[in-house]
């Protein structure tokens, strides 16, 4: 009598596939407004939610209206919108140089603006926060612009060249401004409030200004954010599709210059966030960028303004500068991303 013996049964494996839907837009815009609403609550004087809710709507004139509306309205503001231009150039630079640790900074943003603002103060005397605010902008642009530049070839800008002249005319750049600081002690100690990145102690002055460059910067990644699901395939395989890469390519690059170049002028360097949030996005949404982008986007403002909140209580009666607590908790979240998620390979 013979036996058969049935072959060991496959191991079950998961077919489920992560993607982004509406209902999950909807849940962290409800996130949003919670993590808002606490942004105008808590400080180093809380006030309740109630007073909150009554005073944003009816300026009364008194203490909690001066408040909230001289102070933690327009912080609240420009985290939220920072942290949506930074989440959303952050998911572009890494999708546009499929390159999992790829942030704004590559193009020479940061080190940019941080140049111009040097030159600024050292030059021409600016020493208000509006002022800063344009020469950051020209400096991230004109930056970001040579980058491109030096990073392109026929067939639009080249992940791998695009990356190498980001470290060169970056480190070029900080030299320059590291020259100008170390020689002039004035310059130095306007510089190093601008440099740590915060929302505090800007008005609405500073968001209006920014805000033109940030709407068409959302407008462009909008557009071009579908393309760079053909575009993950190689060049020749969208173009087989009838995609041009070269125009997408540089519609993606430019909405990034514009978004991190906003970001960077409104409220100065802030580390981690174009880098860490992607990521989280992705574990969230899967690959399709058309959910990756808008999940970033609403996720890099939330983690700004829970960082700017956390910034306000640890140290009472201070504060640390959002720039400071993105620092402190990005590097070891992005640690925690690393090993406990299996990240998406771009």
């Amino acid at each position: 009598m013979t036996s058969t013996v049935s072959p060991p049964a496959a191991p079950r494996t998961s077919s489920r596939v992560r993607r982004g839907s509406v209902p999950g837009l909807l849940v962290l815009l409800v996130l949003l407004v919670l993590a808002a609403l606490l942004s105008l609550a808590i400080g180093s004087r809380s006030i309740p939610f109630g007073t909150v809710v009554d005073v944003l709507f009816d300026r009364d004139g008194s203490d909690a209206s001066t408040i909230v509306h001289g102070l933690r309205v327009p912080r609240t503001v420009l985290a939220l919108s920072v942290g949506l231009c930074l989440g959303i150039a952050g998911a572009l630079m890494q999708g546009h140089t499929r390159n999992p640790l790829a942030e704004p900074g590559l193009l020479g943003v940061s080190a940019g603006a941080a140049f111009a603002v040097v030159l600024g103060i050292h030059v021409f005397s600016v020493d208000d926060l509006s002022g800063y605010a344009w020469f950051s902008l020209a400096g991230a642009g004109i930056a970001a612009a040579a980058v491109f530049a030096i990073g392109s070839t026929r067939g639009g800008p080249n992940p791998v060249s695009l990356v190498l002249a980001g470290a060169a005319v970056s480190a070029l750049l900080a030299a320059g401004t590291q020259t100008i600081v170390l020689r002039d002690l004035d310059t130095l100690d306007s510089y190093r409030f601008w440099v740590v990145g915060s929302v505090a102690g800007r008005d609405l002055d500073v968001f209006w200004q920014v805000l033109p460059f940030m709407l068409v910067g959302l407008l462009l990644a909008a557009i071009s954010a579908p393309s760079l699901n053909l575009l993950q395939l190689g060049d020749d395989v969208a173009r087989s599709l009838g995609m041009n890469p070269w125009v997408h390519k540089v519609m993606g690059v430019a909405a990034v210059m514009l978004l991190a170049g906003a970001a960077t002028a409104a409220c100065g360097p802030i580390a981690f966030l174009g880098l860490v949030v992607p990521h989280v996005a992705r574990y969230f949404a899967g690959v399709d960028y058309r959910w990756v982008v808008p999940y970033s986007g609403l996720i890099g403002g939330l983690f700004l303004l829970l960082a700017d909140i956390v910034g306000r209580v640890v140290v009472r009666p201070g504060e640390l500068q959002v720039g400071i607590v993105m620092a402190l908790v990005g590097g070891p979240v992005f640690v925690l991303l690393v090993r406990r998620m299996r990240l998406v390979r771009l």
